[in-house]
């Protein structure tokens, strides 16, 4: 009896680990690299010493609830490899990756950026066109990854519909 394989389960860990990669690229390259914001930036400033140890308590809460969306995403990921039910489709998983960094850049994006306003991509001039370039990444990865995911499933169900013909 042939087993059928679906890719939620790689699709769901691929999102994870997507939103844990944007997250951990959000927070390397614009909070310690560039240093250009921190978490509570924008409501504390960190002109002090102080203010600068408050915002690095928050960015590491950041980075620790990124890395537990990593390591539940590698959790999935491995139990749909161990238990054979998680198809090998390079597209799937690169899309269903790019899906989930697209949902993070997005969501945190418009929750911290716009909605709550705790900090800006990078704050003074052209504030506004940093965070709505954030967005625009954020749908641009989402929609890459769709298209890619779509692309995926069909080429299983094509080589699906090949193996079940022979």
């Amino acid at each position: 009896m042939e087993r059928v394989q679906k890719d939620g389960g790689l699709v769901a860990a691929g999102v994870l680990l997507g939103v844990g990669l944007g997250g951990f690229v959000d927070g390397i390259v614009f909070h310690q690299i560039l240093q250009w914001h921190n978490m509570l930036s924008s409501i504390l400033p960190p002109t002090n010493l102080r203010d600068m140890k408050v915002n690095m308590v928050f960015d590491g809460v950041f980075h620790a609830v990124t890395w537990v969306t990593t390591a539940i995403g590698l959790g999935l990921l491995w139990r749909g490899f161990k238990e054979d039910t998680a198809p090998r489709s390079t597209p799937t998983f690169v899309g269903a990756l790019s899906l989930g960094w697209g949902l993070f850049n997005f969501v945190e994006g418009l929750i911290d950026h716009q909605l709550f306003g705790i900090h800006h991509v990078k704050p003074g001039p052209n504030e506004l066109a940093w965070d709505i370039g954030f967005l625009v990444s954020g749908l641009v990865l989402g929609g890459l990854g769709w298209l890619l995911i779509r692309m995926g499933r069909r080429a299983l169900s094509t080589s699906r519909t090949r193996s079940s013909s022979t």
